[in-house]
């Protein structure tokens, strides 16, 4: 069994929560990160949902993350975890990702498809900025969850202009 590749977007960022044998900066072409998802058992509740980013593809557009090698041992186990802590309208995919130095390896994902039940694409990101101003869920305060992405992308040389523009106006009230 050869060692897994993992692509993370969001919170799997900056928390991923497991080990790995590497982490890079890596690019998802053709997809793009919005905060559609809604959450009610992370960053909100089933009264009042946060939200939570998903990859919607988009032509053209790029989504960075971090890329973590994991190894092949540890694999299963990981994915299990994960399976558990992505499981609110997730599903777990496979992708094409460029790494930092322009190779391109495929990766697992976590991506919540259109068709989930906690998808939603209609809000404009000053609906979205005022439900992320005041939801907070059992892993705390969604604000601080865009703040933590919009930071962790920052340190790795990256900026997305819908979560820069929610965390604007979120933080603007």
């Amino acid at each position: 069994m050869a060692d897994v590749w993992l692509f993370g977007y969001g919170s799997l960022i900056w928390r991923p929560g497991f080990g790995f044998a590497e982490r890079r900066r890596a690019t998802a072409l053709g997809w793009a990160r919005r905060l559609w998802q809604r959450s009610t058992d992370h960053r909100g509740t089933a009264d009042a949902p946060g939200r939570v980013a998903t990859m919607v593809p988009i032509e053209h557009a790029t989504c960075v993350g971090a890329a973590y090698r994991i190894f092949a041992r540890d694999s299963a186990r990981i994915l299990a975890e994960l399976d558990v802590r992505e499981q609110q309208g997730y599903d777990r995919v496979t992708l094409d990702v460029v790494l930092d130095d322009g190779s391109h390896v495929t990766a697992l994902t976590y991506l919540a498809p259109s068709s989930n039940p906690y998808f939603v694409s209609r809000e404009s990101a000053a609906e979205i900025a005022a439900i992320v101003r005041v939801a907070r869920g059992p892993s705390g305060a969604n604000l601080d969850y865009v703040r933590h992405l919009q930071a962790a992308l920052r340190d790795l040389d990256a900026h997305d202009e819908h979560l820069d523009e929610v965390v604007r106006l979120a933080e603007e009230a």
